[in-house]
């Protein structure tokens, strides 16, 4: 009989990325997936670790799998990702009923991993269900920068470029099983290279399989904004206008101390060439860094303003033990709330106007159900009509409730 396999994911794209990827290998060895709990015989909690809240809930779940595990005989938990990468074997020191351990840098060679358990054997299960209308592609691993208060340099390691031939083939296979858009992954996606390719031209070969509708990415890095990778979105409308860049502050002072490598000058330059070219530019804000002032928080209260981003993802500041912010004196919680508190009430009618900023245009939607789907600024649409699932309309927007478009078809 099929064994199954429950999936808990944490995190970001990418951690949905190797999720999948996991899932792959064991569906080959005789599982097949489940989104019950409790007929499941493995568990694999894929966890995330950027913020402290996210590894908490992790944690947690995995406590409370202490009890399912013992209703069941043969039942098996693997704990992977991120905080699985920082918090290493003593894991299993805490968690003594834990079977593996499969840390975020680990996952190109996670077969070899589920070989050497003695747990696995290789023998066909389930497939992967096609789900939605995007297929996530992971492009490269790890990051470059040093930012003072991020620890993902040091759970998923110095970047890793992947293949353009090795991207290819899995967008091609993506498109091939029925998501006409793909999703490149990366830490900072845009810094991808390889000899003689940029990530723009790695744009173009991905935009140009066929099958492939629409091509977004994240999440990428304003220091890759290029005069290059400009000229090509621009020539290129399968590529989606939208694209979530984090800003993070809006004081260069607070920048620089966060070792981000750009200017606020710079950021809003950046911006402006985007939103030239029809960009809606959604963004992550972080109030409280160690040495942020009042000055340094107005700041980024006035950049909300110049920049006209459609939407913010806002957070307190979060330390995270082994970055240098880490070492550094916290602001009292009282102000971190506060702040967050008014950055939030600024940024709450972003989206209001960047949705009612489209009535009265042309909108071009990829459908994710019958009569809804996504704008190429990444806006929801409801159609009048029924369309079928994965095809492109081109409508015009009539109205606009600020979370969806309602369109004249």
């Amino acid at each position: 009989m099929t064994k199954k396999l429950f999936i808990q994911t944490y995190g970001c794209q990418m951690n949905l990325a190797d999720s999948e990827e996991m899932a792959a290998h064991l569906l080959s060895r005789g599982y097949s997936l489940t989104e019950n709990l409790d007929e499941a015989d493995l568990a694999l909690v894929n966890t995330c670790t950027v913020r402290d809240h996210a590894e908490h809930r992790a944690l947690s779940f995995l406590g409370r799998l202490r009890q399912w595990k013992r209703e069941k005989d043969g039942r098996h938990i693997l704990f992977a990702g991120c905080a699985a990468q920082r918090l290493g074997e003593k894991l299993k020191k805490t968690f003594p009923y834990l079977d593996l351990v499969s840390g975020a840098r680990d996952i190109d060679h996670f077969a070899d991993l589920l070989d050497k358990s003695g747990l696995f054997s290789l023998q066909h299960g389930g497939d992967l269900p096609a789900k939605g209308v995007t297929g996530y592609v992971t492009i490269m691993r790890g990051c470059d920068f040093a930012c003072t208060y991020c620890i993902v340099p040091s759970v998923r390691g110095p970047v890793h470029c992947l293949p353009s031939k090795d991207i290819c083939a899995r967008a091609a296979q993506k498109a091939k099983e029925g998501f006409p858009e793909i999703m490149l992954l990366g830490q900072t996606v845009n810094a991808w290279k390889e000899e003689g390719k940029t990530f723009a031209d790695l744009l173009n070969e991905v935009s140009a399989l066929p099958g492939v509708q629409r091509v977004r990415f994240v999440s990428p890095h304003p220091a890759f904004i290029t005069p290059q990778f400009l000229q090509v979105v621009e020539n290129n409308p399968k590529i989606a206008r939208h694209i979530h860049l984090p800003a993070q502050s809006g004081s260069t002072k607070v920048l620089q101390e966060m070792k981000r490598g750009y200017t606020r000058e710079i950021l809003l330059e950046k911006i402006r060439a985007l939103k030239a070219r029809g960009f809606a530019i959604s963004t992550d804000l972080i109030v409280g860094f160690p040495t942020e002032t009042q000055e340094d928080f107005e700041q980024t209260l006035t950049l909300v303003e110049e920049a006209g981003f459609s939407a913010a993802y806002c957070f307190k500041y979060s330390p995270r033990l082994g970055t240098p912010a880490a070492q550094m004196p916290l602001l009292r919680e009282k102000v971190l709330e506060e702040r967050l508190d008014i950055l939030l009430n600024k940024v709450r009618g972003l989206a209001d106007d960047a949705y009612a900023a489209h009535v009265g245009k042309e909108i071009e939607i990829l459908m994710e159900s019958p009569h809804k789907g996504r704008s190429s600024d990444n806006f929801w649409a409801q159609t009048k009509k029924s369309y079928t699932i994965g095809t492109i309309v081109k409508t015009v927007a009539e109205a606009s409730d600020g979370t969806l478009l309602f369109t004249r078809d």
